[in-house]
């Protein structure tokens, strides 16, 4: 109203750096309203310039046609994207499809663009999002990976990322199952050796899949639709994903089982595990001598989960037979690397994705996120944190970070899965309480330590749904006059920690705040009092003299400061020590605490 009203006020020449979409488009239809008899022309700096003419009508059909393609917002399309996609964003978007941008020209041209489609060539950087002063309000990725995305600069920037992590997962799956079957056949080395002009029949004679086991490491989505095609050739499956469901395994006739047993008891291997710490060169020199002589192995996930020299080395010695490969520690490989050019090896160019099909249902995942994000509506496939209102997130952001530790402390404390999360907030607002960020946050600590996803508000319950998690909350009265008094977690699954355990057999965990500082106050039935600085060393021991000074004296002795400390003697004549650590332990340290007498139990929790 006030940008009409100062061009009530000055009908013929008006000026205002910020108006932009949809300002322009009601300022034009309100004032052609009151200005037949005017022409108008747009200047750079958004001036605008009134002139009269005898043509009124005319006039104001075209004007507010012109303002609104002006309040359409505007999506740069920099790589190709299939027509399905297209012609959807097209319905209520100015689409502007420029390739091969340099990243000078992509500055240039960001400013004038709300939202931004990329695949992997184009890389979003900080300074992109800044040249954009502000106008980009969306960036989507046309696939999984982010890594040419700096999330960081998009979140202090307020600018949301949206990913197409689905469309893509048949065909990813399909790819490892002609890799196996290829594999099996020798199919690419028989090609090859065909166009060579020979007849290698006795040469070239394979394995056959039928009764074979398939061990499946990574039980996600690419990996359970691996699992649900080897099937129906007549495979005996297999699975490690220490996340998984067990039911959601069995529903489709595949046995979870332990890492070592998986390597143990498999023919063939198809990888599908994320790339995280844990699983970075994951299969080396000790995994391979686990397997049976003559075994197979495929991978479409991550070139660096395995390590490349010792599967050379393997594949000389022959304790595995063959290898399948569509990823690679560096793409492309560098000059003499040690797999692409052995016989024994299949290799493609990172092909998972690409089919006709997948690349369309990519597209049309993408633009559907691109607009509902535009429309400011909350996406599923959003991988960075969508704006809080800060006087929101000031009063829990203690509290945020509460959930985030507890969900973390008990992932690291289950084995063999989750199934169900329970969230109890005692809470003085318990009947207003908006729990919503307190629970992503507790998933985003339950599941983030186990996989390369981005957990937010916006994907924290789809992804838990995903993954089979069944997330129940409650909130219950408390006194005081703080939003949020306790928190507490509880987890139906084993532990390797028994003093977690509570009487009714599920991992327990509650945490409060103090001063701004969270604090970890129960753990199982056991009573403990530890801030949540730093990581923590869980123990459980014969309630003796001595104990906690040999602890000490051990971890003193190798540089690991002690910050917090606590003891909950138990009934049973046991007691449960709680100790904030400000450094990581080693196996070694592990070991002599031990080796302590009197010490049942310990585990360190890497926070």
């Amino acid at each position: 109203e006030s940008c009409v009203g100062r061009w009530r006020q000055c009908p013929f020449v008006w000026t205002r750096e910020t108006v932009r979409g949809r300002v322009m488009a009601a300022i034009a239809q309100h004032t052609m309203q009151q200005t037949k008899g005017f022409a108008a022309r747009r200047h750079a700096g958004n001036r605008i310039v009134m002139r009269r003419t005898t043509n009124g009508p005319l006039l104001r059909r075209a004007l507010v046609c012109r303002a609104s393609q002006e309040s359409r917002p505007t999506v740069l399309i920099p790589e190709k994207l299939g027509d399905a996609g297209l012609n959807l964003l097209r319905r209520s978007c100015n689409v502007d499809c420029s390739y091969d941008l340099s990243p000078e020209d992509l500055k240039a041209k960001i400013s004038l663009c709300d939202a931004i489609i990329v695949r992997s060539g184009t890389k979003v950087t900080r300074e992109v999002f800044e040249a954009s002063k502000g106008r980009l309000r969306v960036v989507g990725r046309a696939g999984v990976g982010i890594d040419n995305v700096d999330l960081q600069a998009a979140t202090e920037l307020g600018c949301l990322v949206v990913n197409a992590p689905t469309a893509n997962t048949v065909a990813a799956a399909e790819h490892g199952v002609a890799l196996l079957c290829a594999l099996a056949r020798n199919v690419a080395q028989a090609d090859a050796s065909m166009k060579e002009g020979k007849w290698a029949r006795t040469k070239y004679v394979g394995v056959s899949l039928v009764d074979k086991t398939l061990a499946v490491m990574g039980f996600g989505k690419v990996g359970s639709e691996v699992a649900r095609r080897a099937k129906g050739l007549g495979m005996k499956v297999i699975a490690h994903d220490p996340y998984a469901s067990a039911d959601r395994a069995r529903a489709i006739g595949v046995e979870l089982v332990s890492f070592d047993e998986a390597l143990g008891r498999g023919d063939f291997f198809s990888l599908h595990m994320p790339l995280t710490d844990s699983t970075k060169g994951i299969f080396n020199k000790a995994a391979f001598a686990k397997m049976k002589k003559g075994a197979r192995i495929v991978n479409v996930a991550r070139g660096e989960v395995i390590n490349e020299a010792d599967l050379a080395v393997a594949l000389e010695e022959g304790t595995v037979a063959q290898a399948a490969l569509d990823v690679f520690c560096s793409e492309p490989p560098e000059e003499g690397n040690p797999l692409v050019n052995r016989p024994d090896v299949v290799c493609t160019p990172h092909l998972g994705a690409s089919t006709v099909e997948a690349q369309e249902g990519v597209a049309v995942e993408i633009a559907e996120a691109v607009l509902g994000a535009l429309n400011g509506e909350l996406a599923a496939t959003a991988v960075n944190a969508p704006m809080v209102a800060a006087d929101v997130l000031e009063e829990l952001r203690p509290y945020v970070a509460l959930a985030d530790r507890l969900g973390r402390i008990a992932v690291q404390l289950c084995v063999g899965g989750m199934n169900s999360v329970k969230l109890s907030y005692a809470s003085p607002r318990s009947d207003d309480l908006d729990t919503r960020l307190l629970r992503a946050m507790a998933i985003k600590g339950l599941i983030e330590p186990t996989t390369t996803s981005i957990i937010n508000l916006v994907n924290a319950d789809f992804t838990a749904k995903k993954r089979g998690l069944k997330i129940v909350e409650e909130s219950v009265p408390a006194e005081g006059s703080e939003v949020l008094k306790k928190i507490t977690l509880t987890v139906k699954s084993n532990s390797k920690f028994t003093g977690a355990v509570n009487a009714a057999g599920e991992i327990e965990l509650a945490g409060e705040v103090v001063n701004g500082v969270p604090y970890l106050t129960k753990v199982g039935d056991n009573m403990v009092e530890v801030a949540l600085v730093g990581s923590l060393l869980l123990g459980r021991q014969q309630d003796r003299p001595g104990m906690i000074g040999q602890v000490g004296t051990i971890l003193g002795s190798a540089g690991v400061n002690i910050s917090f400390m606590t003891v909950a003697r138990t009934a049973a004549g046991e007691a449960l020590v709680a100790l904030g650590v400000d450094e990581t332990p080693d196996h070694a340290i592990l070991e002599k605490v031990m080796a302590i007498p009197s010490i049942e139990e310990v585990t360190f929790i890497d926070m």
